[in-house]
């Protein structure tokens, strides 16, 4: 016996958004989302190792970090502008890269303690 259908009540509705926000990024084809978290273990894996790199051949922290910072900020100001709605593949790919150096950058402020 399946049980009756939800009314569309306002709190039936949050619980829609909220699911919707939570697991959105889920759906689609096996494509889609494989793509998406290699792209994630991707950008962190750059991240990880262009901070490492830059520090050690430069030797300035604010300059590596200021370069990082620019570069992502540029990402995020050209997805704004160009895209609006459903993300397209390669913008998802993109934005995962961008997530996983940034998670990388940080998880190396706290390694080094600043």
């Amino acid at each position: 016996m399946t049980p009756p259908p939800l009314q569309a009540t306002r709190f039936d509705r949050l619980l829609r958004q909220l699911l919707e926000w939570l697991f959105g990024g889920i759906r689609g084809s096996w494509r889609r989302r494989s793509l998406a978290v290699l792209a994630l273990l991707m950008g962190f894996y750059l991240g990880q190792n262009l901070t490492s790199l830059w520090l050690s051949q430069i030797g300035q922290r604010p300059v590596a970090v200021l370069a990082i910072v620019l570069v992502i900020e540029l990402l995020v100001r050209l997805r704004s502008r160009w895209v609006s709605g459903v993300v397209p593949l390669p913008w998802l790919v993109v934005d995962n890269v961008r997530m996983g150096a940034v998670y990388a950058v940080v998880l190396e402020a706290f390694k080094l303690g600043s």
